[in-house]
């Protein structure tokens, strides 16, 4: 070989998780950076650009940093100094790698917003000869707004690349037996825990506008599809769909898990669970939204016991689901 010639690595393949990202820190300016990338998405925020520019930058960055600042600051990972999602995704990445890592086979992690970003990471993988790369964004349900979006900023990525190795991006997973089964043993190990019986599973996902839903994407039927295969397997509770985080004022899926969890009281649900099978590792919205806000809020209007069930995060149920998606395309 020319020993002018660069030193070219190759036959390698990449396994790169993507989960929706996190702010580097609770300061008030990493929480706006990370929101302006987040809101400025315009797979997330389906308004004319020009206008929600405008209303962005002169209201929503000037406003929303400081409450989204003190509920990340209630979740904080103190001793580690980051997020619960960034702990949990690395965490998911390491233990994937331990299971299926190799000489030829290197597994990583991006996020979609914030840090590591997706274009760091695909060149990474890139300098260390992968030649092949297998996507896996971290969303049971699809959504346009979630996996759409990862494939958008994927594939500008890889634009930028003269040598582009091939690509194959995992798809939902909603109804893998695997992630089913994962779930239920999620709700019995809470249940063997607790001293008290539920009268009530809610299922709290990720809502979306439903004009997102009348135009077409398929999210709200997913996300029932997986209700509904919980529910064939675990028949002790009866478990509802719910639909949480809604932003602005327009109308969202429903029904809406803050007015539900204000309900329930009132219909002699006194005793409840919430699990949030839409996230791959605990965030914000899971420990700040709905195991802090919600449970103060159902306990307010006359509820009496509550309890989240952890996401799966790196559990080792978690894992070998991640092992089995993967391994179809590897």
């Amino acid at each position: 070989m020319d020993k002018d010639h660069p030193e070219i690595k190759f036959g390698k393949t990449g396994v790169l998780l993507i989960n929706l990202g996190t702010p580097d820190s609770t300061s008030w300016w990493d929480i706006r950076r990370y929101l302006k990338e987040f809101l400025s998405d315009r797979r997330v925020i389906e308004v004319n650009p020009l206008i929600w520019q405008i209303i962005l930058n002169l209201f929503i960055l000037t406003f929303r940093p400081s409450k989204t600042a003190h509920a990340y600051k209630k979740i904080w990972r103190k001793e580690s100094n980051e997020s619960p999602l960034l702990f949990f995704t690395r965490s998911q990445a390491n233990k994937l790698k331990s299971d299926i890592g190799n000489d030829k086979i290197i597994v990583d992690f991006a996020m979609r917003y914030g840090n590591p970003s997706i274009k760091s990471r695909l060149n990474k993988l890139k300098k260390e000869g992968c030649e092949n790369i297998v996507i896996l964004p971290l969303y049971p349900q699809y959504a346009a707004a979630t996996t759409a979006t990862v494939c958008d900023e994927v594939y500008r990525s890889l634009m930028g690349m003269r040598w582009q190795p091939s690509l194959q991006i995992i798809p939902h997973y909603e109804s893998e037996p695997l992630y089913i089964d994962a779930l239920v043993a999620s709700i019995e190990k809470k249940i063997n825990k607790i001293d008290w019986k539920p009268d009530l599973i809610i299922c709290s996902y990720h809502g979306i506008p439903k004009s997102y839903f009348d135009k077409g994407d398929p999210y709200h039927c997913y996300c029932h599809k997986t209700t509904r295969l919980m529910k064939e397997k675990f028949n002790k509770v009866d478990i509802q769909t719910t639909f949480q985080s809604r932003f602005g004022p327009q109308e969202w899926l429903t029904p809406y898990t803050d007015k539900t969890l204000e309900e329930l009281p009132k219909k002699d649900i006194k005793n409840l669970l919430v699990i949030c099978p839409g996230f791959a590792s605990d965030c914000v919205e899971t420990l700040e939204e709905i195991n802090i806000q919600g449970r103060e809020s159902f306990i307010k209007s006359g509820g009496k016991n509550f309890d989240l069930i952890p996401c799966l995060n790196d559990s080792s149920d978690h894992i070998g689901l991640f092992k089995e998606l993967v391994k179809k395309y590897l």
